[in-house]
């Protein structure tokens, strides 16, 4: 039977661990609304500038000239791989599942005999990874986001990557992040950023809004199209980084606000059962005390 102290010391525990979980529910909360909205605010820019560089390149030939950004090396012999964590924990699977995918697909890579290099961001993706992948990082940021996620830290990102680019460091740059869904949903999203993947959405609804059987739009540029895919990939590469970014970090605070509300609900069905416990010892030991001092009576 456990000892009367010992439980009263173990509820006393438990509620100020359900204080501290509740109040870190709140602050992710408070948190989650701005970066909600700041991810969800940059997803028609990003989207517009992809469809913009998609129909520039759609109306000319992307030949050996074309920038690196979009055409890539020519080769896929290298992969750098950027995982994007947070530079905390105690937000349920958000971490684990970036590293999992991470692993995995580095497993991937060198069965098929290429070239992994990792590009951390966050304090957890290195922790973890570099305990088996030490040797493949080339490089590792931390803060990023830690007040709000800034376009700057992502330019920064994005410049060091253009840099290995340059440096022949690699041949195909893939992201990976949450993409945020809701606060109990976030999906892991690996997004190649270098050759630059274009999807076909801004097609798909440039031809949902043309007249069946119309005849295509012709377009002039001035200056020319090499010309502006030269200012526009840069600038796609930095929206694209830092659309992942407020993406992660409203990931974040979601995961982190269903942790601590699972957590907090949790410490209170622990505190029911441990009173309910305590509540028995005492009356069991109550009346232990009642029969000997009925017995005792009898004797005498």
């Amino acid at each position: 039977m456990s000892n009367l102290k010992e439980l009263k010391t173990r509820i006393t525990s438990v509620k100020s661990t359900q204080k501290i979980t509740s109040a870190m529910k709140m602050v992710a909360a408070s948190r989650l609304r701005r970066a909600q909205g700041a991810a969800e605010a940059a997803r028609p820019y990003a989207e517009r500038m992809e469809r913009m560089i998609s129909s520039i390149v759609s109306g000319s030939a992307a030949g050996e000239g074309a920038p690196a950004i979009l055409a890539g090396t020519g080769s896929d012999n290298i992969h750098l791989l950027i995982p994007v964590t947070s530079d905390r924990g105690l937000c349920g699977g958000f971490n684990g599942n970036i590293v999992r995918a991470t692993r995995q697909r580095i497993r991937q890579l060198e069965s098929e005999g290429k070239t992994v290099k990792l590009l951390c961001l966050g304090r957890k993706a290195r922790d973890i990874l570099r305990r088996e992948h030490g040797d493949k990082m080339v490089e590792t940021y931390t803060d990023i986001g830690r007040v709000r996620v800034e376009f700057g830290e992502a330019r920064m990102v994005a410049a060091r990557i253009r840099e290995l680019l340059d440096e022949g460091g690699f041949d195909v740059c893939t992201i990976i992040y949450n993409r945020f869904v809701s606060a109990m949903t976030q999906v892991v999203t690996p997004r190649q950023l270098i050759p630059l993947s274009l999807s076909d959405n801004g097609e798909e609804e440039a031809k949902a809004t043309e007249p069946a059987g119309g005849p295509e739009a012709s377009y002039e540029y001035e200056p020319s199209q090499s010309d502006i895919l030269d200012s526009l990939l840069p600038a796609s590469l930095d929206v694209q980084i830092f659309r992942a970014l407020l993406e992660s970090s409203a990931s974040e605070h979601g995961a982190r606000m269903s942790a601590m509300d699972n957590a907090t609900r949790n410490a209170g069905d622990m505190i029911d059962d441990l009173e309910m416990i305590f509540n028995r010892t005492r009356q069991a030991k109550i009346t232990s005390e009642l029969i000997e001092i009925i017995s005792g009576a009898e004797a005498v």
